[in-house]
């Protein structure tokens, strides 16, 4: 009795979250479509992904750059893209990746898989069960992508083929473009839960390859979307300051006008829009986006320290008390002037700073650091030697000295 009532909630947890094919087969089924797809110019492969059940990019990913990339959905079977992978660096087509898995497979009928290759070369494979569910299955093989899906829409893959065609941009903004387009289209007919979107490129860093995973929303499109806007928003912003700090501030500007409505919502990054209107001597402009900051999260006073010099400004008012400043609180002070390259104002409330904590490593290193930044060789080691000898273990004084 004790093992029937495990296998009762055994049976009953895998129940939980799955569609009618599901149920009915006792199988992992989702409804899902993806497209798959490599750009030759930036030498990147990708995959977009949706579905009606959670984490989808958990386990329908697959990609390594130089090589290819697979999208494994319906009842999902890692395997194809594990051994498709040493196939391909086995030096087989992306037919022979796929087929031989698929020939190994006793339950091939209920699987989807696609891929593409290093040369842009695809292929799709949709088991024979998914003709009799509900809405449509299939795949439409293009020039270096494939779409495919299933319990579909009639004019979900059509769409999304199109939209990839004749869509301009970075393959993210292209496959993503696809995915909207596909649910647009009509998407699933069960609805959706999760969405996920991936490139990975031979010369990018890890910084430039994307990895965005909605689990679990209402509306994961939406929140794809404005994922892949942070990613973007966040190198425009970078791109805004580098440009302002070398002169071009015609660039800095746009770049800023760009990347600031897509980081909106994203707290942590605020920060770094009100640097680059102080960079811009836009100080006023500076506040609004503080103060809208704290509005939407208290707890980003702790950030206040930095924009010292912000603290007489109109709006800012009783928000930055300097007499209760930490020793780190200072650190965040003297180290905001240093970005700005206002190394004079940085030694000046430096020494500020030393009045009330005089045994600060690091203070006394960003003191050694503003005056190396202005040649005074003598002055800086002084207080490098200091920063080491109160903390021994300060490295990045240490790294000065040498």
């Amino acid at each position: 009795m004790r093992g029937l009532f495990f296998y009762f909630l055994f049976y009953c947890s895998n129940l939980t979250g799955q569609n009618l094919p599901s149920l009915l087969k006792g199988k992992d089924i989702n409804a899902t479509f993806s497209i798959v797809a490599y750009d030759p110019d930036a030498q990147e492969w990708g995959i977009a992904v949706a579905t009606n059940n959670i984490y989808v990019g958990n386990s329908t990913v697959y990609i390594q750059a130089g090589l290819g990339a697979f999208s494994v959905i319906a009842e999902t079977e890692p395997a194809y893209a594990l051994n498709g992978l040493e196939a391909l660096k086995a030096g087989k087509s992306i037919r022979e990746a796929i087929e031989q898995t698929v020939e190994k497979d006793s339950e091939a009928y209920s699987r989807q898989v696609s891929g593409v290759d290093a040369h842009g070369h695809c292929f799709a494979f949709t088991g024979s069960t998914w003709k009799y569910q509900k809405g449509f299955a299939g795949s439409i093989v293009g020039e270096g992508y494939v779409v495919m899906g299933n319990q579909l829409g009639d004019s979900v893959l059509q769409n999304m083929s199109a939209t990839f065609q004749k869509t301009t941009g970075t393959l993210a903004v292209r496959l993503l473009a696809a995915l909207l387009a596909g649910e647009r289209a009509g998407g699933q007919v069960e609805g959706k839960q999760s969405a996920a979107l991936a490139v990975k490129g031979i010369n990018n860093e890890f910084f430039n390859n994307i990895d965005l995973r909605v689990d679990d929303s209402k509306n994961p499109f939406r929140d794809l979307q404005r994922l892949l806007n942070y990613h973007y928003g966040r190198i425009k912003l970078n791109q805004a300051v580098f440009a302002i700090k070398m002169g071009n501030i015609p660039l800095g500007k746009t770049r800023l006008s760009e990347a600031e409505p897509m980081v909106k919502g994203w707290n942590g990054m605020q920060g770094k829009v009100a640097l680059t209107y102080i960079l811009l001597g836009e100080k006023s402009k500076a506040v609004v986006v503080i103060r809208a900051a704290i509005n939407e999260n208290p707890k980003w006073k702790q950030y206040l320290s930095a924009f010292y010099l912000l603290k007489d400004e109109p709006g800012m008012e009783g928000l930055i008390n300097e007499k209760s400043f930490s020793e780190k609180d200072w650190i965040n002070a003297v180290s905001f002037f240093g970005e700005l390259g206002e190394n004079a104002k940085a030694r000046s409330l430096c020494r500020k700073a030393l009045q009330r904590f005089p045994g600060s490593s690091y203070l006394h290193y960003l003191l050694g650091k503003s005056w190396l930044d202005a040649e005074m060789q003598k002055e800086a080691k002084k207080e490098l030697q200091e920063a080491v000898r109160l903390d021994s273990s300060n490295e990045e004084a240490a790294i000065l000295l040498k």
